[in-house]
């Protein structure tokens, strides 16, 4: 058994290997999100109109994304396997499909978002809002197909171990958003002036950017030579795509169950106003960025699990899971604090509307209390997906999100005629993140009873 596999190795070293994976990961998510948070920021400080328009176009092009993402990710622990097992040969053909598979995807979703501008005519908002969310969709879902193929390649070069190109790419990715978005949003050096759709434009730019530096760096970076997927054309395999799918779906799933949850709520609230929508816009996206944190810890504990698994020692794999979880905790114990401590000060980073600042940092206290569930539940489906098993994962998050959040926010947030135990009056965006703190700390619980069965179970099949 190799060293670095023990489960005697202290808990320190292992901490120490997936820091040294995660943080590069870390900064590069924190710069992809920061180009969220640049949309919102500074659509807001263009009009409240423009900001609700762009929380409402986000609200679906968040949904997508992260669905694409779970999909692509598919990737991630087949490669970890045979790096882990030393079968690089094995690694080009898989990435190769999971391009085609990106590809295929990646169209049917950028229709998908366009037949989605549809429901912001049946909405309660302002012409002048919907007009203007439909066209910041229009515009941004032909980025859809570059993300789904940029994320198959990252799912690749973090399986690597190399997380470094996707920092330093994200970091230049958030510059160029910044200028773009000052330039588009505010009609500068001549150009119109696009207010939230300029959001739309920038992003469309900063996505295939992404996707061209990362082959780039891959083409040139001495890590990748000997299983460098994009040496010779091959067509689609249609079995190798189906097991793709059979892996990636679940977890795509997975990610719409949650995403949808978060999501759904710009559209629910709606009819309450603008400053309903703006507030929880705000409060999302501030905990998008923290979540970037487990999020990246998360992925460094399903590429150490996957290639302790590809070399045949499932301790390491179960000591590795372990590590990574509690690591995530702890970041939340501290997150958690953050917000609770300064949520009105972060509220005003956002927007210079009191309304909608004062209703923000009211949210941002249900976005304290669920980080510690919110940390554990995506360490925990990291660690399990590092065994390649995506189901028992995606059917705890539909119970979690669909079967407790969804319902349970309507019940409080719209306070429905029909339903007989609800709030006298409908508590709008504050029924649906009680819901939420819900729903996490119900799918943390699931995952973490899930994967102490599952590795203890791979453990005595071993022995």
């Amino acid at each position: 058994m190799s060293p670095t596999l023990d489960t005697r190795t202290p808990i320190k070293t292992e901490a120490r290997a997936l820091w040294q994976l995660a943080w590069p990961m870390l900064i590069g998510q924190l710069a992809n999100v920061g180009m969220s948070v640049a949309d919102v920021a500074m659509s807001g400080h263009a009009s409240a109109q423009d900001l609700a328009a762009v929380s409402l176009g986000t609200s679906v092009w968040t949904i997508l994304l992260v669905t694409l993402m779970g999909v692509m990710m598919a990737v991630n622990p087949i490669v970890a396997h045979y790096v882990g097992a030393g079968e690089y040969g094995r690694i080009p053909h898989v990435v190769r499909q999971a391009l085609w598979k990106a590809l295929g995807i990646g169209l049917l979703a950028m229709v998908v978002a366009n037949i989605a501008t549809m429901v912001f005519d049946h909405m309660q908002i302002e012409p002048v809002v919907a007009e203007m969310a439909k066209q910041f969709l229009h515009v941004i879902s032909f980025a859809l197909p570059a993300f789904a193929c940029y994320r198959v390649l990252y799912g690749y070069s973090a399986s690597l171990s190399q997380t470094k190109p996707m920092m330093v790419i994200a970091l230049a990715a958030l510059a160029l958003n910044v200028l773009l978005n000052w330039v588009l949003i505010y009609g500068k050096f001549g150009f119109p002036e696009l207010g939230g759709v300029g959001c739309a434009y920038a992003t469309l730019a900063c996505v295939w950017f992404n996707l061209l530096a990362l082959i780039w760096w891959m083409r040139r970076a001495p890590a990748y030579r000997n299983s460098w997927p994009l040496s010779h054309f091959e067509a689609p395999h249609w079995p190798e795509i189906r097991n793709l799918l059979k892996i990636g779906l679940p977890i795509g799933v997975t990610y719409f169950a949650e995403s949808s949850a978060f999501g759904l709520i710009a559209l629910l609230v709606a009819e309450f106003g603008t400053a309903q929508v703006a507030a929880h816009q705000i409060a999302l996206n501030f905990s998008s960025l923290v979540f970037m944190v487990p999020l990246s810890l998360g992925v460094a504990v399903l590429t150490r699990v996957g290639q302790a698994l590809g070399e045949g020692d499932p301790a390491a794999a179960r000591f590795r899971s372990w590590v990574g979880v509690g690591l995530s905790f702890g970041f939340a114990i501290i997150s958690a604090c953050f917000i609770a401590l300064f949520n009105q000060q972060i509220a005003a980073l956002y927007t210079s509307d009191i309304n909608v600042a004062a209703l923000a940092a009211h949210l941002l206290i249900f976005a304290a209390v669920f980080q510690l569930s919110d940390a554990t539940q995506v360490s925990t489906s990291c660690a399990i997906r590092g065994y390649k098993v995506t189901k028992p994962p995606m059917m705890i998050h539909l119970a979690a999100f669909w079967g407790f959040s969804l319902p349970l926010g309507c019940i409080l947030g719209l306070s429905p005629v029909w339903f007989p135990w609800k709030p006298s009056q409908p508590m709008a965006a504050e029924g649906f993140w009680i819901a939420l703190v819900v729903g996490l700390t119900i799918a943390a619980l699931g995952l973490t009873w899930f994967l102490d069965r599952l590795s203890r179970g791979r453990l005595s099949l071993a022995t």
